[in-house]
């Protein structure tokens, strides 16, 4: 008896062998989780920061005061009426006419002028 047992309890043992190979290859392995320290510590530190209230008076020093631009100054018309007075009483320039009457002396525009010799070393 004690023979057979030991043949059933091999046989079944040998079975169920058998069937945790077969199970364990059909079966990924998944990395077991380490505890990262580090990473657990940044986490919790981050969860815990509060942000700062924003006050209104904190941009002071880092902003300049807003003043508006001078408005432009505007031309006085009394100004304007003389120097349009003036414009009107002004003679009028023509090219080629002389002021006093006198015939105009022309001028050579393409008069070559005297080259300088050049002193040799």
């Amino acid at each position: 008896m004690l023979a057979q047992s030991l043949r059933a309890s091999r046989s079944s043992i040998a079975r169920v062998a058998r069937q945790q190979i077969t199970k364990r290859t059909f079966i990924a392995p998944t990395a077991v989780r380490r505890a990262d320290l580090v990473q657990d510590l940044y986490i919790r530190e981050l969860k815990a920061y509060k942000l700062p209230a924003v006050k209104p008076t904190d941009a002071e020093g880092h902003v300049q005061a807003f003043s508006p631009p001078k408005a432009p100054k505007s031309p006085e018309e009394t100004d304007i009426a003389n120097e349009l007075k003036a414009y009107e009483t002004s003679t009028v320039e023509v090219e080629g006419q002389a002021e006093g009457g006198a015939a105009p002396v022309e001028e050579s525009w393409f008069e070559e002028e005297p080259e300088e010799e050049e002193a040799h070393h």
